[in-house]
C-alpha cells in the first residue's frame, strides 16, 4: 500500500510524495520490513549492507589463507602482525573522512567512490611477492571498511527514531557478516582452484579475483539503484533548494566539540575494534593451538563472524525496545551491560584450554560483543542532527583505532602468547566501557541521573547547533523535525506525561 505524505520545503510549496512504507515528518520510514525492497528505504538498506559485506570479505580475505600465504612469501610472525594492523589502521582516517563526505555529498556517492578506489588493491593482492607488498595491499584494502560509516549514515537518514536502532543493527551486522563469510569463502575458493590443477601458491592468488569482482559490482549497484534521502539525492535536492548547503567547517565543528561522540568512539573501539582483531587472529589461533586443518580452523573462525546474522541486529532491536520503555537511559544501560559481559567472556576465552570449551565461549563472546556494536549505533543518531556524519565517522574510526591499538599491544610479534593477549583484551573491554557513565543528554538524562531540572527540550538541544542567521534562512528545519520525532527517547512514562499537544512544524516559506 502506498501512503502519501507531505514533504515540507523552505523554498517551494508543499509537494505530495508517495512511499510504499509509512513515514514520519522527515519522510523517514517508521517501520522496518526486512524482506521488502521498497524504494527508497528498504532498497537503500539492502544496497548498504551488501556493499559493506563485500568490503568486509575483501578486507579479511587474506586472514584464512595466512598459513598458505606465509609459506609462499616467507612471512614472519611480525610481518603477519604488521599486516593485520595495517588492514584496520587505514580505515581510521578513512572513516572520519567518510563521515564528513556523507554530510556534504551524501552516502551514495561517498560509498561508491570509496569502493571503486579500493577495489584495485584487492586485485593487486594476486601479484604481490614480498612481505612489504602483503602489508601494502592489506592497508589499502582496509580503507574500504569506511563504508560502514556511510551504511550507518544512510540508515539514519532513511529510518525514523523508533526503528533506527534495528536498521543500523541489521545493516552493520549483516555487513560484518562478511568477516565470517570470508573465513568460509576463501578456503573453499582456494580448494576449488586447486582441484582444477593449480598449485597452492598459484591458487591463493587467483582466489582474490572473487572478492575483488564482488566489491566492484556493489559500487555500480549503489550508483545505479541507490538514493541518498527519502526525497532524492543530495545533489538534486541542493540544486532545487529543498536541502540547504551546509558549511563543512561548521559541520565538523559541532561534531568534534560534542563529547558524547568521543566517548562512543572509545567504547566502540572495544567492541567493533575487538571484533576486527578477532577476525584477523582467530583462524590462525585455532590452527596453531589445536593443530587443526586449515578448512576446520576456517569454519570455527567463521562462526564468530557469522553470529552477526542475529547478534548485532539483535543489539539494535534491543536498544530500540529499551528506548521505548526507558528512553535514552535504557539504551545506555543496555550497552554498558552487554559490552561488559563481552569483556568477561573474552577474558574466559583466553583462559580455557580445550577445543570444545573454547568454541562455546567464543560463540557466547561473539554474541555479546557484536550486540554491543549494534547498541552503540542505536545511540549515535541522537548525538547530533547537523553533524550526524561526523559523529558516525568519529565512532566508526574509534572502532578501527581500538583494533590497531589492541593488535599492536597484544598480538604484534611474540611479546604475549595469543591466549594471554585475548585475556588482556577482555580486561581492556571492561575498563574502556566505563566512560558510558559520563554520557548525559540534558533533555533525557544519563545512566544515573534524569533530565535536566531546567526542562531542556529536544528543540533546545538540536537547535543549539544553528545560529540566528542560519535559523533566519531556514537551515534548521531538518533539526526541528528530528527534534520532534526524537521525543520517543524520553521513554514511555515521560513521553506520555510531557509530550506537547501540538506538533512542531516549521513554516513552509521563509
Amino acid at each position: 500500500m502506498n501512503i502519501e505524505h507531505p514533504t515540507p520545503s523552505t523554498n517551494q510549496p508543499q509537494q505530495q510524495q508517495k512511499f510504499s512504507l509509512p513515514v514520519d515528518s522527515e519522510n523517514k520510514s517508521t517501520i522496518f520490513k526486512i524482506h521488502s525492497i521498497a524504494k527508497p528505504h528498504m532498497l537503500a538498506f539492502h544496497l548498504s549492507w551488501f556493499s559493506f559485506f563485500a568490503c568486509f570479505v575483501s578486507s579479511f580475505a587474506a586472514a584464512p589463507l595466512v598459513p598458505i600465504i606465509r609459506d609462499n612469501l616467507n612471512l614472519t610472525a611480525t610481518d603477519i602482525g604488521n599486516a593485520g594492523v595495517a588492514s584496520v589502521s587505514g580505515a581510521v582516517f578513512a572513516r572520519i573522512a567518510m563521515g564528513t563526505a556523507c554530510d556534504l555529498v551524501g552516502p551514495r556517492l561517498a560509498s561508491a567512490a570509496l569502493i571503486l578506489l579500493t577495489s584495485p588493491a584487492v586485485y593487486f593482492t594476486s601479484i604481490i611477492n614480498s612481505p612489504t607488498g602483503f602489508l601494502l595491499v592489506r592497508f589499502f584494502t582496509g580503507f574500504s571498511l569506511a563504508t560502514f560509516v556511510s551504511t550507518q549514515f544512510w540508515m539514519s537518514s532513511m529510518f525514523s527514531t523508533t526503528v533506527v536502532g534495528r536498521a543500523n543493527g541489521f545493516s552493520g551486522g549483516w555487513g560484518n557478516l562478511g568477516g565470517g563469510a570470508t573465513q568460509l569463502i576463501m578456503p573453499l575458493v582456494f580448494s576449488l582452484i586447486q582441484d582444477f590443477g593449480s598449485t597452492k601458491f598459484t591458487a591463493w592468488r587467483i582466489a582474490f579475483f572473487i572478492p575483488a569482482f564482488l566489491q566492484s559490482l556493489t559500487a555500480f549497484s549503489i550508483l545505479i539503484f541507490g538514493q541518498d534521502l527519502p526525497d532524492g539525492n543530495f545533489h538534486g535536492l541542493k540544486k532545487s533548494g529543498e536541502k540547504e548547503k551546509d558549511e563543512i567547517s561548521k559541520v565538523i565543528y559541532h561534531g568534534v566539540l560534542n563529547y558524547r561522540g568521543w566517548i562512543l568512539a572509545l567504547t566502540y573501539g572495544y567492541c567493533f575494534g575487538v571484533e576486527l582483531t578477532i577476525d584477523n587472529i582467530i583462524a590462525e589461533y585455532f590452527y596453531d593451538k589445536f593443530n587443526l586443518k586449515l578448512h576446520t580452523a576456517g569454519i570455527i573462525a567463521a562462526s564468530f563472524g557469522l553470529a552477526n546474522v542475529f547478534s548485532r541486529p539483535g543489539g539494535g532491536l534491543l536498544s530500540d525496545l529499551m528506548a521505548k520503555r526507558f528512553g535514552m537511559r535504557g539504551r545506555l544501560w543496555c550497552l554498558w551491560i552487554c559490552q561488559t559481559l563481552a569483556g568477561v567472556f573474552c577474558v574466559i576465552l583466553g583462559l580455557v584450554g580445550s577445543l570444545s570449551v573454547s568454541v562455546v565461549v567464543m560463540l557466547i563472546f561473539s554474541v555479546f560483543v557484536q550486540a554491543a556494536c549494534g547498541m552503540t549505533f542505536g545511540i549515535v543518531p541522537f548525538v547530533s542532527r547537523r553533524s550526524l556524519g561526523v559523529i558516525s565517522g568519529m565512532t566508526g574510526g574509534g572502532g578501527n583505532v581500538g583494533a590497531v591499538l589492541t593488535q599492536l599491544i597484544f598480538f604484534k610479534g611474540s611479546r604475549f602468547s595469543k591466549e594471554r593477549g585475548i585475556t588482556l583484551m577482555g580486561a581492556m573491554i571492561i575498563i574502556c566501557t566505563l566512560p558510558l557513565f559520563l554520557i548525559y543528554f540534558p533533555q533525557w538524562g544519563g545512566m544515573f541521573f534524569g533530565p535536566s531540572s531546567t526542562k531542556v527540550t529536544e528543540e533546545d538541544y538540536y537547535l543549539a547547533e544553528w545560529n540566528s542567521k542560519e535559523k533566519e534562512k531556514g537551515s534548521h528545519h531538518g533539526s526541528l523535525k528530528f527534534a520532534d520525532n526524537s521525543r520517543s527517547e524520553r521513554g514511555r512514562k515521560l513521553n506520555i506525561s510531557t509530550r506537547p499537544s501540538e506538533d512542531v512544524t516549521p513554516p513552509q516559506n521563509v
